[in-house]
């Protein structure tokens, strides 16, 4: 019997962070399915388990607790299971993290889909996507961080920070490859640190089922199409 009922459309995308943290803790979950989200959406806020404009939102079902807002879930997960840094500094630095990720998938799929990515407006945008990698590569250094070993807080095990940038880049490079040449190219420290966090067991087979289950799949709708479009 699972732990948790998460709600999140059938895609590797936002959702695939609380996935990756559930995995990875070991824990269960039941996927509530698109047309579950679609009814709880298009109800009142009163009958919502909490409300929320839309997913992923997470029940958790032994304490009765139900969330929404990706960083508002890991928080709750990494308390709950213990999977937090013990320092204040290291904890609110885990969440920056995690706040960080949740920004790049709004700016590679131009905040849902407002617009549609054309050759230019790409173009423009890779700078400040090879920023969005900078960022990642520095704090990993900051930390102790190398190719080879090390993890982006530090540590001698993996945490939430690294399990969320795993899921962002080893996601983003396995379903767009010219994405993963950039991350290679301006964050190798960072790209390496995804290959080895994503290679986990429980990672790794979390990745396979979404393989299965979504196919090539990554956002969705237009805008993931007009993605591949100028990625191609």
């Amino acid at each position: 019997m699972s732990d948790y009922i998460l709600y999140y459309w059938s895609v590797p995308f936002r959702g695939q962070f609380v996935r990756a943290v559930l995995a990875h803790a070991g824990r269960s979950w039941t996927e509530g399915g698109d047309a579950a989200i679609a009814h709880l959406m298009e109800g009142t806020v009163r009958d919502m388990p909490v409300p929320f404009m839309g997913p992923p939102l997470l029940i958790d079902k032994k304490a009765d607790v139900a969330l929404a807002q990706t960083p508002a879930i890991i928080l709750y997960l990494g308390e709950t299971l213990d999977l937090l840094p013990s320092s204040p500094s290291l904890r609110a630095l885990t969440m920056k993290v995690v706040a960080d990720a949740n920004d790049v998938i709004d700016e590679i799929t131009l905040d849902g889909g407002r617009q549609m990515w054309a050759e230019k407006r790409w173009q423009d945008f890779i700078p400040r996507l090879e920023k969005w990698m900078s960022l990642w590569e520095e704090t990993g250094r900051r930390h102790g961080l190398t190719a080879e070993s090390g993890f982006l807080l530090g540590g001698d095990v993996p945490g939430i920070a690294d399990v969320v940038t795993a899921t962002l880049w080893a996601t983003m490079a396995d379903r767009f490859p010219p994405i993963g040449a950039i991350l290679d190219a301006s964050a190798p420290m960072t790209a390496a640190l995804a290959r080895r966090v994503a290679d986990l067991p429980p990672l790794a087979r979390l990745a396979a089922r979404a393989r299965q289950d979504y196919g090539d799949a990554y956002c969705g709708g237009q805008i993931e199409a007009s993605l591949r479009k100028v990625l191609s």
